[in-house]
């Protein structure tokens, strides 16, 4: 009976609630969870490599292409390779939670809506960016074409950037429909269209050209600024629909 005044003391000491955790430290643990949950299983990175590298191999035994005209192709080609890759990526973001039921208990837990999009958008990101440094070393390799590697980096990681922000928020919109695969491309790619168009041509500037690649540059940039904002505004939305 003496711990019982003890034990009251600690209970009414005790917050209500337990202090929740910064916005930083939320976005640090999702991300953390989604790169981890990859890392053990390895099949996402390792799926998505094998798929740019063959739709590289289709392109350099489809085209038998002069150096002179390469210059002009590489860009559709190399675009082509991300940004279906970036679609499987997508959809496999949000269908892994969906599959093993783990989405709900991801909305019911204490973190901000806006921390499991940024979270889920940089997993996306780096999956990409991964994805791409593998293809352009085979792409290097295939075609020895020269470029401008730090507008060719400059171009690829701005597009991928805006590419992915709506990627993101579409496919936790198409994660809720049965046709999911189908769904996510029918939204994306109308959207994206400003970014995919920008993206190719600072990319194609990257290779042999003399003309300056920052106006595209600048225009990728205004559309991933305008996609982050309005996909961080709305995916609170989306998530509880």
């Amino acid at each position: 009976m003496a711990a019982r005044p003890v034990v009251d003391a600690v209970i009414e000491k005790r917050p209500a609630h337990p202090p929740r955790a910064s916005f930083a430290a939320q976005l640090g643990a999702l991300l953390w969870k989604d790169l981890l949950i990859e890392w053990r299983r390895r099949e996402l990175l390792a799926s998505l490599i094998v798929f740019s590298l063959l739709v590289l191999l289709v392109f350099d035994f489809a085209f038998d292409l002069r150096r002179i005209e390469m210059p002009v192709a590489a860009p559709g080609i190399l675009w082509v390779t991300f940004i279906f890759a970036g679609v499987l990526s997508f959809n496999r973001a949000f269908a892994l939670e969906k599959d093993r039921g783990t989405w709900e208990g991801l909305l019911l837990a204490p973190v901000d809506r806006g921390a499991i999009y940024l979270a889920k958008l940089l997993a996306g990101v780096l999956f990409m960016l991964a994805v791409e440094a593998v293809s352009l070393v085979l792409f290097a390799a295939l075609f020895d074409l020269p470029a401008d590697v730090p507008r060719l980096a400059a171009a690829v990681a701005a597009g991928t950037l805006g590419f992915a922000a709506v990627g993101t928020l579409f496919a936790a919109i198409a994660a809720n429909t049965r046709a999911r695969d189908i769904f996510l491309p029918v939204l994306l790619f109308p959207v994206s269209v400003p970014v995919i168009i920008g993206a190719v041509k600072a990319t194609g500037l990257a290779f042999g050209s003399s003309d300056s690649g920052y106006p595209w540059l600048g225009l990728i940039l205004a559309f991933d600024a305008i996609f982050l904002a309005v996909s961080f505004a709305v995916f609170e939305f989306v998530a509880e629909e």
